[in-house]
């Protein structure tokens, strides 16, 4: 059989595909990749494994350098909920950076990141995501692409503010978020004894940049901005081996661990409210698997 390679026309299969062609074009001529390989990793020490620690991220000294293997998370979106600070605009970027830039400090090399995140106000709309990816490529980052979370089966038939069926002010009603995806030092993570826990038909469906599955009750859940365990399920089994360690350095009621915990994973997790904390411990206790 044939393998693949850049073509003006595209190829309808990719066969041990050869994008050299693509990659030495002068798009990509006066980009930068500091590609690092291997690198050791450093375990973390018992006590401070499958924890929620009550205090900020931006200083993770309970983890060592190198240590993580996937960090996803929500960061909270500073829009005047139960749980934001009312920080400026750059206020909350700059409190962004700090937590990325100690993300990678303790990621291992070829560690990913997942960042779920939503563009918000509409006067004017400030998108987020860009602000994100700037921070993210500025600390060294390597982005891999980003996923759209489509929400639109659990949004309603209510409108969004603005002139109804008038061009003098429509407003856009966002049924979506954005999860942005990166690694440190390398796209590539050594399989060796490690073990996948994804099944072929979903590892198909994931690879789609568009996820959809609806969102989830506030109430129900007990948080003011909680995303469903659906959404770090799929990152956990599409971007971590068996064991590995997850961080959520905003981890809220706990999701992510409650997911890494059903998928035979390890995790840490930094919240900086007390009462999410008891509410996180509280559901991790009680646990029973959620799918």
């Amino acid at each position: 059989m044939k393998n693949s390679a850049t073509s003006s026309f595209g190829v309808s299969a990719r066969i041990g595909h050869d994008s050299s062609k693509f990659y030495n074009s002068k798009l990509y001529e006066n980009l930068y990749f500091d590609i690092k390989k291997g690198g050791k990793e450093n375990p973390i020490l018992e006590k401070n494994l499958n924890k929620i620690f009550c205090k900020s991220s931006e200083n993770m000294s309970e983890l060592p350098d190198n240590s993580v293997h996937l960090m996803l998370t929500s960061p909270p979106y500073n829009v005047s909920k139960d749980y934001d600070e009312n920080l400026t605009l750059d206020e909350y970027l700059k409190l962004l950076k700090s937590v990325f830039k100690e993300t990678k400090r303790v990621l291992v090399n070829g560690g990913r990141v997942c960042i779920n995140i939503a563009n918000i106000g509409r006067k004017p709309y400030i998108p987020l995501t860009m602000y994100v990816n700037q921070i993210m490529i500025e600390l060294g980052f390597l982005m891999r692409g980003e996923i759209i979370w489509d929400k639109s089966a659990s949004s309603g038939v209510s409108l969004a503010w603005g002139s109804f069926k008038s061009a003098s002010n429509p407003v856009l009603r966002d049924t979506h978020e954005y999860i942005l995806v990166f690694s440190k030092g390398d796209f590539k993570r050594e399989k060796r004894d490690k073990l996948d826990s994804i099944n072929k038909e979903n590892f198909m469906e994931w690879s789609k940049s568009i996820w959809r599955f609806g969102a989830v009750s506030a109430k129900k859940v007990g948080h003011p901005a909680p995303f469903p365990i659906e959404l770090p399920r799929r990152l956990i089994e599409f971007y971590s081996f068996e064991n590995d360690i997850v961080l959520d350095p905003f981890i809220g009621s706990g999701t992510t661990a409650l997911a890494a915990i059903d998928l035979k994973r390890n995790f840490v997790g930094y919240e900086i409210n007390d009462e999410y904390v008891k509410l996180a411990n509280s559901k991790i206790k009680n646990h029973k698997g959620l799918f």
